[in-house]
């Protein structure tokens, strides 16, 4: 079984030119967790992971302290928000390189990248680089053990 055969194919994406602000309203309003960004002719440029939105709230000192079970509550930290300034920046400057697979790659190759870059979620392209498809640990995971029916 191929990676498009079990990828959505229905994808929310958003176009590189859009800002942090626009990306959070499309978190918010499609319920994602990872968002591809793309170019004027459908080809993946980066993704976006609501974890990268969340960074911009975090206090610095999360990435410096191996064990928060000490920490109870941020305080006034909880009510803070990101400048109008950040929000408005592109998207660029918040997007990471995605990890992709073609829509030709195995079901095991897409999942061994999934868990070696620990990703949730992963877009597929086609041989030309245009996203065509998302796939999660749970699409590719049930499409392999679903093949298990047939073992006798």
């Amino acid at each position: 079984m191929k990676i498009r055969d079990c990828m959505k194919r229905n994808v929310v994406s958003i176009p590189e030119t859009s800002t942090i602000r626009k990306a959070a309203a499309v978190f918010v309003k499609h319920h994602v967790g990872l968002l591809p960004v793309i170019d004027q002719n459908n080809r993946l440029v980066g993704v976006m992971g609501l974890r990268d939105l969340l960074s911009l709230e975090l206090p610095d000192f999360v990435n410096f302290v191996a064990d928060l079970d000490f920490v109870h509550d941020f305080g006034a930290v909880e009510t803070t928000r990101p400048s109008a300034e950040v929000l408005d920046q592109s998207i660029t400057t918040l997007m990471k390189p995605p990890i992709t697979v073609f829509e030709e790659s195995g079901l095991l190759r897409a999942y061994a990248l999934m868990l070696q870059h620990n990703l949730h979620d992963m877009p597929v392209v086609s041989a030309d680089g245009k996203l065509v498809g998302m796939a999660s640990r749970v699409d590719i995971g049930t499409a392999i053990v679903s093949a298990w029916a047939k073992v006798e």
